[in-house]
């Protein structure tokens, strides 16, 4: 039986950050490890042989999983601790971060006398929109700061959706009880202060 492990937290820098591929990948990987697979990997805390085999279960088709196929609280619940929960804490603290070096000052940012120097022209150009209508047009580069502020907040949401889907499957087949999945995480993250 093989189960779901948390993907290691990435070592956090601005660099890390500003490298949307390598944080859009770490995320990636992280969700379709956890999150993507989580039917295969509440199936695998399922333990059939429990009882025994009976025969005649092959006689019949399984549809309702919950009534045929109880999963273990105590393996819900330690999965949930040691797997699910720590991983969405390692996503929340590496979008966190990232939100950090994205509301910085970037004195390192590339593109950064580049934009100052277009912004320059821009102030200085006269543009008669009669003779051409399309010459007003100007798209002004975007620091690198403002972009990595989008990714991120693009990537809260998809966590959110994630998330909820996550909780739900998890919820039905382990009866958890109906609070939503921002209130078990957090008291996960109080039982992990103790």
């Amino acid at each position: 039986m093989s189960r779901a492990t948390e993907t290691p937290a990435p070592r956090l820098t601005p660099q890390f950050c500003f490298n949307e591929r390598l944080l859009r990948d770490f995320l990636r990987l992280s969700r379709s490890t956890i999150d993507d697979s989580i039917t295969q990997n509440l199936n695998a805390l399922y333990t059939p042989a429990r009882e025994g085999f009976d025969p005649s279960s092959t006689a019949r088709r399984q549809t309702d999983s919950r009534l045929d196929r109880p999963i273990d609280p105590t393996a819900c619940q330690d999965f949930k601790d040691k797997v699910l929960f720590p991983s969405w804490q390692t996503r929340s603290d590496v979008l966190a971060y990232c939100a950090g070096v994205a509301t910085s000052p970037d004195p390192e940012d590339p593109d950064l006398i580049l934009r100052q120097t277009e912004s320059a022209r821009d102030r200085e150009r006269v543009v008669d929109e009669r003779l051409d209508p399309y010459s007003a047009r100007f798209f002004p580069r975007e620091a690198r700061t403002e972009s990595l502020a989008n990714v991120v907040r693009n990537q809260r949401m998809v966590e959110e959706i994630i998330r909820s889907r996550t909780w739900g499957l998890v919820s039905e087949r382990c009866d958890a009880p109906s609070a939503g999945w921002e209130e078990a995480l957090n008291q996960w993250r109080e039982r992990q202060q103790r």
